[in-house]
């Protein structure tokens, strides 16, 4: 490379440079020359393999794309580099496909609208060049700042993608797509309230702007105001008749509201239209399992996968359902999709989870543990977890949740709530399941209130000269703590039937028991306490939809395991009694007597119904759905001594709890 093609900037920005200027070959050679760590990055490989397809090398060139797929599997430029690779090859099937997946990871590629639409034969796919002009036009339309903001997002820049919104917005602040896009970034945040400001707002600025509404009613979901959602969207399918998906829309919302008729009605409709959608026979299988219609869900999910193979959410559907067992023809169908070059992204992830499960179910858990440790591998660089922040968050709320704090009485006096925290995977709706088989206590959902309101209080926490929460709990008045727990009472109502206590099975709520006791002093509370061992690897082997971004590395695990006792431990010395702990293990082994244990703390009397748990109907959405349909059984307690040869990483991270096994928490009686 000569001196006058050296860029001043160092390192990929200099390749980078090089690449702009044209200067392939420079570039390249740029790129070797530069430390590991930057030539094998997502950036680093995806210049490389720019650089080879320019330079015509072609085979060279894919290899690198399709390790670089296999590495990010939600890298939407990698599809699209992948596409011009096809195309210029003369592939133009598969260089649809790349392009097409790459719209799917990252909405803001203009090149791949562009190359699918100058691909598609217009008189075998006449619908779908339609929707590909129509995405063009609206990226045509964007303000080239939103378009920037919209790349970055799904690129995973959240903060950068921000930041240019909000500058935006200051500038145009009732701009439709700007405040779509600031929701949609607030959504992953976990910022629901502000979401749904946004979204409210675009509506009422402009009513039939049917996107705005559909996020507005996704946001509404999300938060879980489900009447309001699914009211908004009756409204719009009836403002739209025969729309497959609004119909689809309306369906979701009658399920989150427990109309699981209406919902199956609806989506019979839809498919009598489009007997090979995948989502809907997916969406149909939900609903079904939801309701304890298991054979139907089977047949449902299977629909899905004749109709379309690579919509791996119905396999995973079927694995997920506990119960189920492949056969060879379906095991051998998803390891050949496992080899095929398009799959990606989520699909990529469901498609490893259902293999540990089917491997696992065949006893060959040397193969399970390596499509588990895939997924979960490949979920993990999707996400953004740092295990040291949930333990400043446990820090902090033994800093400040001292016994002072709780001295004197505040709140709302309602002791209708049974809380039951804990983490994922440790018989929490198997407790639910229980509970709720008691003539007087409604079974709900993880209801998302407490998170809500605590976010309140962070937002609170904020401002200027304020203190953080939680330490700011210490400053609320008790009007303040009794509003926000009638707040409480009144935002889960609509989740109740007409027994007097409810349950809210929210685990990640032991974070915030300070809170609650404060807002909600009569209320009870359980700890859901599995062994270390059998709770986090079977956390680690779940795919779970939302929310437990700690489950998807095993040291992450650990670290989040031992976070929960030791701030478990400090409740139980600042508010002793005010939780039960109940081992799932002793349930397993003694259900009576954990039961009255439960009904005592309660404050009711004992019912049989209890000890017969798996035969009360009631819908339940959590993965342990089919397992609490069946009587209490022990296969599961020790199941992970199958795959300990490779959980060493769990074991050492866990230290004395894995060490000691009596290092859990005394039981409390």
């Amino acid at each position: 490379m000569t001196e006058t093609t050296t860029p001043s900037a160092e390192g990929l920005d200099g390749v980078q440079a090089l690449m702009q200027a044209g200067q392939i070959p420079d570039a390249l050679e740029s790129l070797n020359q530069l430390p590991e760590d930057d030539r094998q990055s997502q950036m680093g490989l995806y210049m490389r393999a720019v650089c080879l397809r320019h330079l015509k090398e072609k085979m060279g060139a894919e290899q690198v794309l399709l390790s670089l797929i296999d590495r990010f599997p939600n890298y939407g430029r990698a599809f699209q580099e992948l596409g011009h690779l096809y195309r210029d090859s003369l592939r133009n099937p598969e260089a649809v496909s790349a392009y097409a997946t790459a719209c799917h990871m990252n909405p803001a590629l203009k090149a791949s609208w562009l190359g699918q639409y100058k691909l598609l034969d217009n008189a075998r796919s006449p619908d779908r060049l339609a929707q590909i002009q129509e995405r063009l036009q609206w990226l045509e339309g964007l303000h080239p700042t939103l378009l920037a903001s919209l790349d970055l997002l799904h690129e995973g820049r959240l903060l950068k993608a921000e930041r240019l919104c909000r500058s935006f917005l200051q500038k145009n602040p009732k701009n439709i797509e700007g405040m779509r896009l600031l929701a949609d970034i607030a959504i992953r945040h976990g910022v629901l309230e502000d979401a749904e400001f946004l979204l409210e707002s675009a509506v009422a600025f402009e009513p039939t702007h049917h996107q705005a509404r559909i996020d507005y009613i996704q946001a509404l979901s999300k938060r879980q105001r489900y009447q309001q959602a699914t009211d908004e969207a009756r409204e719009l399918m009836t403002s739209n008749p025969g729309s497959p998906m609004l119909q689809s829309l309306y369906a979701i919302q009658c399920m989150q509201l427990g109309d699981y008729q209406t919902a199956l009605t609806l989506f019979d409709q839809i498919l009598e239209k489009l007997p090979k959608d995948p989502v809907t026979h997916v969406s149909k299988g939900h609903a079904l399992k939801t309701g304890g219609q298991g054979d139907a869900a089977i047949a449902s999910y299977r629909e899905a996968i004749a109709a379309q193979p690579l919509h791996c959410e119905a396999w995973y559907s079927l694995a997920n359902l506990k119960t189920y067992r492949f056969d060879e023809t379906e095991l051998t169908t998803m390891l050949e999709l496992d080899k095929h070059p398009q799959l990606a992204g989520q699909d990529r992830v469901f498609l490893q989870f259902a293999l540990g499960k089917a491997f696992e179910d065949k006893e060959q858990f040397d193969l399970s543990f390596h499509h588990y440790n895939k997924g979960n591998g490949l979920k993990h660089a999707q996400i953004q977890y740092r295990a040291e922040g949930t333990t400043k968050e446990c820090d902090a709320q033994i800093a400040a949740c001292t016994p002072e704090l709780f001295d004197q009485s505040s709140g709302s006096a309602d002791g209708a709530p049974i809380f039951i925290v804990g983490l994922p995977r440790a018989g929490s709706t198997l407790l639910e399941q229980i509970l709720s088989s008691h003539s007087q206590i409604d079974g709900t959902l993880e209801l998302p209130n407490v998170l809500s309101i605590s976010g309140k209080l962070r937002r609170m926490g904020q401002g200027e000269g304020a203190q953080p929460y939680p330490f700011n709990l210490a400053n609320l008045s008790k009007a303040q703590l009794q509003d926000f727990g009638e707040e409480y009472i009144r935002d889960t109502r609509i989740h109740r039937q007409s027994a007097p206590f409810f349950i809210d099975k929210m685990p990640n709520n032991f974070r915030h028991i300070g809170l609650i006791r404060l807002m909600l002093p009569n209320a009870k509370i359980i700890d859901a306490r599995r062994d270390a061992m059998a709770c986090c690897f079977s956390g680690f082997k779940q795919l779970f939809a939302e929310g437990q971004m700690f489950s998807y590395d095993l040291e992450d695990i650990a670290h989040y395991y031992r976070d929960y006792v030791r701030l478990m431990d400090h409740w139980d010395t600042v508010l002793p009694g005010h939780v039960l702990r109940v081992q799932h293990e002793d349930v397993v082994t003694d259900l009576e007597t954990q039961v009255r244990r439960m009904l005592d703390f309660c404050g009711l009397p004992f019912e049989t119904t209890c000890l017969e748990f798996h035969k009360t109907e009631r819908n339940v959405r959590t993965p342990s759905s089919e397992q609490v349909r069946q009587p209490v059984y022990s296969t599961a307690l020790e199941q992970w001594k199958h795959y300990e040869p490779w959980l060493e990483p769990l074991k050492t991270a866990l230290g004395s709890l894995y060490s000691d096994k009596s290092a859990q928490a005394p039981h409390h009686v």
